[in-house]
């Protein structure tokens, strides 16, 4: 019997990996272990509860004021005791946390094989974004198995000189959390009080826009709300007491910005298929939103997902307030423009992905 362990420990994390944990559940002829290193706690457990995820393994590893060091060192120490005694053919990894770092890291140095789940996403600026952009060209560099979300992921490693028979573009499994999560019949008291406005759905939470960028983006969206009575925003705010004060003290009194506490995944997918636009420095809503029709701009220099770019339904715009402030503008001013982003093809795949990923681990592995 194939014994396969997946190990993650961040809500985006959970979010793509539980579709193919419930994937492979479906399966005879497997042992399936799941192991989490509780990078994120509470925020980590709504994900698992609403998939019917119950773990094996538990690191609980979150500790407050936690550094990269403190993680880093962490996992490594806690997960080596959970390889050496499970003894897994293949580890499962995602994307680019430091939970997927450290694991890997522990499997490469046990002789263990990996696979690298969303494999082959890059910016080439290891630090934009930081850390995770060293984390996944690293892990590059180990993974036995690579299951990239696109072409030109898998490009990229082609390019680094991965052997082509490693790499399997299967999609993303984000979209395949989407067909479980975002119901027809959804309601929430926020949305009510969104009725009959625009809603823009705010997230913004990178370790490298903390600080003045941060204060631009806030101030950028705040002209939008005082320029424009029809629109409303929701700004589902990241845990950091940093990104809390910034947020506190740049939306302050404005009426039409509501600050709400973290989303669980079933809220967020609902919240997004009900915007008409959505504001993020982050990764994972560059994929979800496209297959919803919902524009995203990036409030970032540079993306790992330069897909959506290409297809439309992406646009980068930076962490300055004058030009995120202007393309903001341009899409509630010009319905043509803001139909080009809603009307493209989703670049990120059909919702199959976790099906694809297991059917190879059984089959070719």
């Amino acid at each position: 019997m194939k014994h396969i362990m997946l190990v993650f420990g961040t809500r985006p994390e959970a979010i793509k990996m539980c579709p193919i944990v419930n994937e492979l559940k479906k399966r005879n002829g497997v042992k399936v272990t799941v192991s989490v290193t509780g990078q994120h706690k509470e925020m980590l457990k709504q994900v698992l509860d609403i998939f019917h995820v119950l773990p094996e393994y538990n690191l609980d590893i979150m500790k407050e004021h936690q550094t990269l060091f403190d993680v880093t060192i962490s996992i490594l120490s806690k997960i080596k005791e959970v390889l050496i005694k499970e003894q897994p053919d293949i580890v499962l990894v995602h994307g680019d946390t430091t939970t997927t770092f450290a694991a890997s890291l522990a499997c490469f140095y046990l002789n263990i094989k990996i696979g690298h789940v969303e494999a082959g996403l890059r910016t080439y600026n290891i630090y934009s974004p930081y850390p995770e952009e060293f984390n996944r060209q690293a892990v590059g560099i180990i993974a036995n198995y690579n299951f990239a979300p696109t072409i030109h992921a898998k490009a990229n490693l082609i390019k680094e000189g991965k052997d082509k028979d490693t790499i399997y573009v299967t999609g993303n499994t984000a979209i395949d959390a989407l067909k479980f999560t975002v119901r027809v019949d959804y309601n929430h008291p926020e949305l009510q009080w969104c009725n009959n406005c625009r809603l823009i759905l705010i997230t913004a939470h990178r370790r490298e826009n903390i600080g003045k960028p941060m204060e631009g983006m806030f101030t950028a969206i705040r002209s939008i709300i005082e320029e424009y009575p029809d629109v409303k925003v929701i700004y589902p705010i990241h845990m950091n007491p940093v990104v809390r004060e910034i947020a506190e003290s740049v939306f302050n009194g404005i009426d039409r910005i509501h600050i709400i506490e973290p989303l669980d995944v079933i809220d967020f997918h609902n919240f997004m298929a009900r915007s008409y636009l959505i504001l993020t420095d982050s990764g994972g809503i560059q994929e979800e939103a496209p297959a919803l029709g919902i524009p995203v701009l990036v409030m970032r220099d540079t993306t790992e997902r330069p897909e959506g770019v290409d297809a439309g339904t992406l646009k980068l715009v930076g962490i300055e307030k004058e030009n995120i402030y202007a393309n903001c503008k341009l899409l509630l001013d010009n319905l043509a423009e803001y139909n080009k982003m809603n009307k493209a093809v989703n670049p990120y795949g059909d919702g199959t992905a976790s099906k694809k990923i297991v059917d190879f681990l059984l089959t070719e592995c």
